[in-house]
């Protein structure tokens, strides 16, 4: 008989692909104008924060950078993962912790620290049909408490790039 192969995507591959293609400051900026409507023109601006492999947990994020006072995270999933917001909380914590030893913040006094805005979006471009916009919340992979509110969220931003998804925001970021 014919056995059947399974074939298998290397998320790897295509996670180095998003990063290659929004390793210039100028496309990177190009994204974020396009993903928050924007008129940036100053790639200088942008000051590059990407992770290249957090310590404790051996982890790498796609894509880091500061622009004014908003963080941005941007990560690229070719499987759609509902832990993404898990992942994330490990990233923000990270940066903000650089952040503030980079900035010699003391955050054990007054006054109260100001910390850049954070924005963090998942570009999604698997096999799997998805919403073209979806909000992933951290604070649903903790038990139900009915009134109570967690101590802790998270909010990943999942947005669809395949052919026909978003063509608002594919129209405004070519290189996507």
């Amino acid at each position: 008989g014919i056995r059947k192969l399974k074939t298998r995507v290397n998320k790897q591959y295509k996670d180095r692909v998003f990063r290659l293609i929004f390793q210039r400051k100028e496309d990177l900026l190009d994204l974020y104008n396009a993903l928050n409507d924007s008129a940036y023109t100053n790639p200088e601006e942008l000051i590059i924060t990407t992770l290249e492999d957090a310590v404790y947990l051996n982890m790498k994020n796609d894509v880091s950078f500061l622009i004014g006072d908003v963080l941005n995270l941007y990560e690229h999933q070719s499987t759609s993962n509902p832990n993404m917001p898990i992942r994330g909380l490990f990233y923000l914590s990270d940066l903000y912790r650089i952040y503030i030893k980079h900035h010699d913040l003391d955050i054990y006094r007054e006054p109260r620290l100001l910390l850049p805005f954070p924005q963090y979006f998942v570009f999604y471009n698997g096999t799997r049909k998805e919403p073209d916009r979806q909000e992933l919340y951290l604070s649903s992979s903790f038990p139900d408490r009915g009134a109570k509110k967690p101590a802790l969220e998270c909010t990943a931003v999942m947005l669809n790039i395949n052919r026909g998804n978003n063509q608002q925001l594919m129209e405004r970021c070519g290189r996507l």
